[in-house]
């Protein structure tokens, strides 16, 4: 139906950073920011407890960890993920392609490692990866009663640091489901975890600040500041059928490949605008760095009925 020779090579590295200019289509509502820091600036606190920062100056995620880090005066790579509005390790508040020009940031610091050993006792260990775009992967979600569900010690969140004594610091999250859904059926292996660090913040609560270079409040914003293919950033007004055909996406990609990745999913979002049909869809992935992922037409029909539907407005 679509080309017959689609690459099935073993994805590349896609980070905040990667390029893909060609098939950008920006809408006439967006304005590009160049750099972020003259511009915009966002509340911040780590997650566990902290006073309020102010952070600046980024146009990727990896970036905004570096920032962090100088507010806080600890290493970036400390920083787990970064959930918006909650301090709460919520994945569904989980800073992905995108933050609200009024989002307040928590950023959830490396805590407890433990190890855990176990048996594959199924095909799948009925768990989604993700990755916070700067090489950590983490549990975005855990199926109920899957084989990792009855595992009291392993929580959303957690980031995989080894399996099987094997680093997974800088992999990207298919790399590590990818290694996870290679583990013989039957076999015992050892994963080693990070949690997130929590404690002590129940007296402290995102303040309001006097200072002129933003307003009051967080978390209610219609503008958006979104991650953009290239290491670029911009401020988009909020694209509700864009954000409902993302999320769809992500279902998606999770279901075929048991990742979550906003990013991923925003970028072919962004492949799929002027495309009239799937035909045209599924030649600019395959004339994207995506097509190294090597996606079957089952995928991108998929894709392109969400894409359709969201478009039309047929997905709330």
């Amino acid at each position: 139906m679509f080309k017959k020779h689609r690459s099935k090579a073993v994805p590349p590295p896609i980070h905040n950073n990667h390029e893909l200019e060609n098939n950008n289509v920006v809408s006439n509502r967006t304005v590009p920011v160049s750099p972020v820091a003259n511009s915009l600036q966002f509340y911040c606190q780590l997650a566990h407890g902290s006073p309020t920062a102010f952070v600046s100056g980024f146009s990727n995620v990896r970036e905004l960890y570096e920032k962090i880090g100088e507010a806080f005066d600890i290493p970036a790579a400390d920083i787990l993920f970064c959930t918006l509005n909650t301090f709460k390790p919520d994945m569904k508040k989980l800073l992905g392609g995108q933050i609200g020009l009024e989002d307040f940031i928590f950023a959830h610091r490396k805590g407890r490692p433990k190890e855990v050993e176990l048996e594959k006792s199924e095909d799948s260990l009925g768990l989604t990866i993700t990755d916070n775009g700067a090489g950590y992967s983490f549990i975005k979600r855990i199926k109920e009663g899957s084989v990792i569900h009855n595992i009291p010690h392993i929580k959303v969140g957690d980031h995989i640091e080894k399996l099987n004594g094997e680093n997974m610091v800088g992999k990207r999250h298919f790399e590590v489901a990818k290694a996870l859904k290679e583990i013989p059926l039957g076999a015992t292996f050892t994963i080693r975890l990070v949690e997130p660090m929590t404690s002590g913040f129940g007296q402290i609560a995102p303040k309001n600040s006097t200072r002129g270079t933003k307003k009051a409040g967080y978390g209610s914003g219609k503008e958006t500041l979104r991650f953009k293919a290239g290491g670029k950033a911009e401020i988009q007004e909020q694209d509700d059928s864009m954000d409902a055909g993302i999320e769809k996406i992500n279902l998606i990609l999770e279901s075929f490949m048991g990742i979550n990745d906003s990013e991923l999913a925003t970028q072919i979002w962004e492949l799929s605008e002027g495309k009239k049909n799937s035909m045209d869809f599924a030649e600019a992935i395959d004339d994207s760095d995506l097509a190294a992922f090597g996606f079957s037409d089952d995928i991108i029909i998929e894709l392109w009925g969400c894409i359709t539907d969201a478009r039309q407005g047929r997905i709330k």
